[in-house]
């Protein structure tokens, strides 16, 4: 048998804790390694895998585009881009009908990040802390985490945090020189903390009482993960830019910001090689057209129920709390996670940290039933 692990650690740098684990095949919820032991995959590509491995409308469609096109410059019009343009603002909330598209989240936040300092004519940005949004100079000053942080300074000025679902601390911290508000409506890597309806709705006001823009960052929760297509939507909130990824081309590499009419754009202030490429533009219609027309984020609503139900039943001294929305769920421990990470594994059940503490599981949201309920008995066995 090849040692892949071997061959991919003599050539990667070592920039991952890597488990121990070669996976080479995937279908919806399971995936299979080198030896052709079958996991249930609730880690998903980090969240990319809303709709599964491998959903076979988008291996169709990307089949036939990279027959046709794989490759087209910004500089030209493509009618894969426009079709999928058209196809996502008619699914965003109104008033979102412009995009910019690019290959991932950090990307999307970068581009965010410029578009708001550039409408605005301001400089400065107010954060939560414990957020997370990239790992780009950019995005990583927007990043509270110094786990993330240190030894990569100086960082870009002018950004300050305040505490999640803090609305008295948001309101000292913007100003007049405030470009934009970004934040997370349920921080992913920050630990599974849903924002406060209140609060969120406190700082939308204060953003346009002060000129300020709201930022939120949907790379994580967008795309029905939530129980809605995007998770802001449940707040009524009407933001200026979105940053979307992960889930958006059914595991192919993209990102996206959804803008607002205010936002200015102009040539040359901003772009991308392969943001918007014919293959990832046909991938992402395909997975949006699944999305809306099985109605999916009616499935991680009640998927997530079911599961945090469940996991919120478990007894014993390790558990302290369950916590999140629709198929993003988070299970805050007493003690370190990543030894209990290794025991699901054994159990053949795939999962996440969020934080030292904090398991956090992310599943297809096309998961089958009978996988869900597997994946709670595994957590059970192991932290019951």
């Amino acid at each position: 048998m090849i040692d892949f692990a071997s061959m991919e650690e003599a050539h990667a740098l070592p920039l991952y804790a890597k488990r121990g684990i070669v996976l080479v095949r995937g279908e919806n919820a399971r995936v299979w390694d080198q030896g052709g032991r079958c996991y249930i995959d609730c880690v998903a590509g980090h969240g990319t895998a809303n709709l599964g491995h491998c959903h076979p409308a988008v291996v169709e469609a990307v089949r036939q585009q990279a027959g046709r096109l794989i490759s087209c410059s910004n500089t030209f019009y493509s009618d894969a881009r426009a079709l999928f343009l058209e196809r996502l603002a008619g699914a965003a909330p109104p008033g979102l009908g412009r995009a910019f598209l690019c290959n991932s989240g950090a990307e999307a936040v970068e581009a965010a990040l410029k578009l708001a300092r550039f409408t605005t004519g301001r400089t400065r940005f107010v954060c939560a802390r414990q957020a997370f949004h990239g790992r780009t100079l950019g995005a990583l000053s927007a990043t509270h985490n110094p786990l993330y942080r240190d030894g990569f300074g100086p960082l870009v000025e002018g950004f300050t945090f305040v505490p999640f679902n803090d609305l008295q601390a948001a309101e000292a911290a913007v100003t007049e020189e405030t470009a934009g508000v970004l934040l997370e409506v349920v921080q992913g890597e920050g630990g599974v903390h849903v924002a406060d309806g209140e609060v969120l709705t406190g700082v939308a006001a204060l953003c346009r009482e002060r000129g300020a823009l709201l930022l939120i960052d949907e790379v994580q929760t967008g795309f029905c993960r939530t129980g809605r297509l995007f998770a802001f939507e449940r707040f009524g909130l009407e933001p200026d830019l979105v940053c979307l990824a992960k889930s958006i081309a059914g595991g192919l590499p993209m990102g996206a910001v959804l803008c607002s009419s205010a936002i200015r754009a102009q040539p040359n202030k901003h772009g991308t090689t392969f943001g918007g490429n014919p293959l990832c533009c046909a991938a992402a219609s395909a997975s949006l057209g699944v999305m809306v027309e099985t109605r999916l984020w009616e499935q991680a609503e009640r998927k997530g129920e079911r599961l945090m139900t469940r996991l919120g039943a478990i007894r014993g001294p390790r558990v302290r709390q369950v916590r999140g929305l629709g198929l993003m769920v988070g299970v805050e421990l007493r003690e370190k996670v990543r030894p209990y990470l290794d025991r699901l594994a054994a159990e053949g059940v795939l999962a996440l940290p969020a934080g030292p503490n904090v398991l956090r599981l992310l599943p297809p949201l096309t998961i089958e039933e009978d996988d869900l309920g597997r994946v709670a008995e595994a957590v059970e066995r192991v932290l019951g």
